[in-house]
């Protein structure tokens, strides 16, 4: 498990380098080589100890020692000089093994201020190496920061994920394991963990409870005998095209105890020099873009395509031997298109009995990198050849929330999921529920191959009540403008111009009114007008993963990154079709889930219900009905916030008089290292709320070292920017044992209890002249800023009575009551209105 001291570390780190190196990807490279770089030293420093001599820094080499660096006769650019000149020359030293060298090909110091440099390698000198699993953890929650690599198409496969394919691939001791895009070794190193679960003598398999994110050191393996465990570490191998991601690859295989990973630079779609690997067990998350033009790969596969995604999985089916499985992650398109190379790759997999399962994950899993829909394709070669029919899982509950924070949540499908897949394939039957059905390979060939399970789902059909018609068929559908390039154009503009972003600003309006461009008497010269009433559907950009839809509330010039939808009023309401089209999924239609861009035969030919006029604007009315309430409830919402009037008679104080700044940790000496305390990450603090709840339940000695104290009725502030200027703030509420640690970055302000309440200062320190003020008042040379404590010390109040006080506070949360009560009362109308649509559609 991950100890509170390192994570403070790295995250100290990234703290120190966020203003000089932005980019997450650069940051952990920069810590990767600086820990590397430090983990060499240490190993000299040890071999020195025990009467050995050092082999890492010697020769030319020998100015680079770690504590040359550390020297406070060292100047500000004579270290960066030092530094820099070191990491690039490290590649070439022969005194380290190949392995050490991969890690610093390429290395550079991407910066140039002493000072940023300086408090960095103060920070990494302060980690200690004993090369345990205990590292690889603190390895594995610096790479958890790496996000999207959006311009290769790739994601980073949060964990559980990882580990939710591995448990139902179930890798063995024996067996040959392979990524062909292993990325940072997520999958080879989660596959590693869950063979040595099952060869421990401490793991019994009947009481286990399906973990995700590792063994955690309590499975040490102790069945694996010492050829054994070489064999397996020989039989793990990764390919990744980009340097880079084998860099971090090679670090986190080594410090997973891989004294010579197997990880090599290779580009497995166009490159012929592994071709002839094949592995019992193939898992990966393959890159979903293709480049302008298409892959351009050799003659070997067997299918003949230039996307990406159908590459890699004929890659992935190809080589897996006699009786191997896989798993592999794919974009949407590759279970439906009908373009003859995703045909064509699906027929191969069902007919050839490779395929044996498809489960549809949630469109948010990737969020906040990316809203792409994906579905994970099951291989397995005995399993497939002895079914005569595909099983189709939906997880609609991955543990957590879809929405960019990617909250944990109860309910999780995944350890069900689990269970349904072991159970098929030992050939126990899967009824068909809400998570699973089947369909025959026979069934599946008729409908062209596609492998979208709710297509063999007899029980959900389209509401018979309605006939369905091709958008075409109602309306007419129509491309936008060129956007004009003479900036002149839009000089003193009077018509608005729409473009994607202007409907990406409203995510979904029925009435959308102004645009951020407006084009002058010349800029309209030769464009379509359209009229008010037109649907604007995006067809190209970020807009049309994230499902944006809005009405023209005004007549207006429209990009050609949307389509224009027209209706017939003798057929369709407009407003019916708006909301109809809210159901519609545009990752669906498009197989470039990188770069999604539709075409108006594809929009032309989506497939909605169709009710009668009458009842379709009967269920605009009912819609528009609840939208009302919504406006009014968030109206409240939005513009609420606490009014204190003051009082010129009320006394002036320095909050440093009403209060405790940080509390002291001796509080807790009576407390036994093993009781439970809540722990409160940044993250768990909302902006502008009043209250927090833990969801975090940790052993004081986790969390002892490194984090802020605080206890129930404390009140945190976030003193690091821009949390600070976000309003993170609030009063700790229901802590276990009345006990809470939270991040570093957080004062802890303690209410003395004769003089104040922990409302009014919560009140003050998310009132607009204190965080004005504070703005003016953070302190720090590089990296994030901090508000001083000086500042919150004595910032200047008026503070009345206690009596005062109680009746403001209890006037305000009579306030908050009826505030909530309005939150509650959106959420229950929203859900009415996808209930509704949901209606129409027969779901």
């Amino acid at each position: 498990m991950l100890d509170s001291e390192t994570r403070r570390r790295i995250d100290t780190a990234r703290d120190i380098l966020v203003g000089k190196v932005p980019d997450p990807k650069s940051q952990v490279e920069q810590i990767t080589i600086a820990l590397i770089y430090k983990f060499m030293d240490d190993m000299d420093a040890e071999s020195e100890e025990l009467g050995g001599t050092r082999t890492f820094f010697t020769g030319e080499f020998e100015k680079y020692g770690w504590s040359k660096l550390m020297s406070p006769a060292v100047g500000g650019y004579d270290l960066i000089n030092l530094y820099s000149d070191a990491i690039q020359k490290m590649d070439t030293n022969p005194g380290i093994p190949q392995l050490f060298r991969d890690m610093f090909k390429n290395a550079y110091l991407p910066y140039r201020d002493p000072e940023t440099l300086k408090s960095f390698l103060k920070i990494i000198n302060d980690f200690e190496y004993d090369h345990s699993e205990r590292l690889g953890d603190a390895f594995e929650y610096l790479l958890s920061i790496l996000g999207s690599q959006g311009d290769a198409g790739q994601f980073r496969t949060p964990r559980h994920i990882i580990d939710f394919m591995v448990e139902v691939i179930d890798p063995k001791k024996d067996d040959v394991i392979i990524d062909p895009a292993c990325g940072t070794a997520g999958f080879l190193i989660s596959a590693y963990k869950h063979i040595i679960r099952y060869n421990s003598s401490n793991f019994k398999p009947d009481e286990y409870k399906i973990e995700f994110g590792g063994t955690n050191g309590r499975f040490k393996g102790d069945k694996l005998s010492t050829d054994e465990r070489k064999k397996l570490a020989d039989n793990i191998k990764g390919y990744d095209i980009s340097p880079d991601m084998v860099r971090l690859s090679l670090v986190n295989m080594y410090l997973h105890g891989f004294p010579e990973p197997h990880i090599y630079e290779y580009d497995t779609l166009t490159s012929e020099e592994r071709w002839n690997e094949y592995a019992d067990v193939i898992m990966a998350n393959p890159p979903f873009m293709s480049p302008k033009g298409g892959i351009k790969p050799h003659k070997r596969f067997s299918i003949q395509a230039n996307r990406s995604e159908v590459l890699f999985v004929d890659y992935i089916a190809e080589h897996l031997k006699p009786n191997g499985r896989a798993a592999v992650i794919v974009p949407e398109g590759i279970v439906f298109q009908t373009a003859n190379a995703y045909k064509t790759l699906r027929k191969y997999l069902v007919d050839d009995g490779i395929l044996f399962a498809v489960i549809s994950l949630p469109a948010g899993v990737f969020n906040p990198y990316s809203g792409v829909k994906t579905s994970i394709l099951l291989f397995d070669k005995t399993v497939a050849k002895q079914r005569d029919e595909i099983l189709f899982v939906k997880i609609n509950n991955d543990g957590y929330s879809l929405g960019a924070q990617r909250k944990e949540i109860e309910g999780s499908d995944i350890p069900e999921v689990v269970n349904i897949i072991k159970d098929y394939k030992e050939g126990k039957d899967v009824p068909d529920n809400a998570l699973t059905t089947t369909a025959t390979k026979k069934d599946i060939a008729k409908q062209d191959y596609i492998l979208v399970g709710d297509r063999y789902r007899e029980a959900e059909v389209s509401n018979a009540d309605y006939s369905t018609v091709g958008l075409g068929e109602v309306c007419e559908i129509l491309a936008g403008n060129s956007a004009p390039q003479d900036k002149e154009l839009f000089t003193n503009g009077i018509y608005p111009f729409f473009r994607t972003a202007d409907v990406g600003m409203v995510h979904l309006s029925d009435n959308l009114v102004s645009s951020k461009d407006y084009l002058n008497d010349a800029g309209i010269s030769g464009l379509k007008l359209f009229p008010k009433g037109t649907i604007l559907f995006p067809k190209s950009g970020a807009s049309t993963f994230l499902n944006h839809r809005a009405i023209l509330g005004v007549d207006g010039y429209v990009s050609s990154h949307l389509a224009c939808i027209i209706c017939d009023a003798n057929k369709i309401n407009n407003k019916y079709l708006y909301h109809a089209l809210t159901n519609i999924d545009a990752r669906t239609l498009t197989a470039d889930q990188a770069y999604p861009s539709l075409n108006l035969k594809q929009i032309s030919g989506i497939k909605i219900p169709l009710p009668p006029l009458p009842v379709q604007q009967e269920i605009v009315a009912e819609i528009e009905s609840y939208q009302k309430i919504i406006d009014g409830a968030k109206q409240v919402v939005d513009n609420y916030k606490p009014v204190i009037k003051v009082d010129p008679d009320w006394e002036i104080v320095k909050l440093g008089d009403i209060c405790e700044l940080n509390p002291k940790k001796s509080e807790l000496r009576d407390l036994s290292s093993t009781t439970e305390v809540s722990f409160v990450p940044m993250a768990n603090v909302n902006e502008h709320e009043m209250f927090f709840l833990p969801k975090e339940t940790k052993q004081l000695s986790e969390v002892y070292s490194g984090y802020t104290y605080f206890r129930n009725n404390d009140v945190l502030l976030a003193k690091v920017t821009p949390c600070f200027e976000n309003g993170k703030a609030g009063i700790a509420k229901n802590l276990n044992n009345g006990v809470g640690f939270g991040s570093s970055e957080f004062y802890v302000l303690r209410a003395f209890s004769e003089t104040v309440l922990p409302d009014m200062i919560y009140y003050t320190i998310n009132s607009s002249d204190f965080l004005l003020k504070g703005k003016d008042n953070m302190t720090g040379t590089g990296g994030l800023q901090r508000l001083t404590k000086d500042f919150v010390m004595n910032y200047l109040l008026r503070l009345p009575c206690l009596d005062i006080q109680q009746k403001i506070v209890a006037q305000i949360e009579k306030e908050q009551e009826l505030v909530n009560s309005n939150k509650q009362l959106t959420e229950i109308y929203e859900q009415k209105i996808k209930d509704k649509i949901a209606e129409v559609w027969g779901e």
